[in-house]
């Protein structure tokens, strides 16, 4: 598990488990409120076979975030 801390949130690789198997997730949480983190998926449609694998892909996917917005939405680079 990573965590990376942005202007008002932090974010940490997370995994959702489902019965195919496990998907990749972002959580993120307000870093001066309390509260229930939210989950935001990542590589939509990809499963992955264990938990260990699905956080290693939000790892990767967590280092290529550069912010959260004002809602809790993720913000990844623009694609070329």
């Amino acid at each position: 598990m990573a965590r990376r801390e942005f202007d008002e949130f932090e974010a940490v690789s997370a995994m959702v488990p489902s019965p195919e198997g496990y998907d990749a997730a972002i959580a993120v949480k307000p870093l001066h409120f309390a509260g229930s983190p939210t989950f935001h998926k990542v590589l939509a449609g990809q499963k992955f076979k264990t938990a260990l694998e699905a956080d290693q892909a939000a790892n990767q996917q967590l280092a290529r975030l550069i912010g959260v917005d004002a809602e809790g939405q993720l913000v990844f680079p623009a694609s070329n």
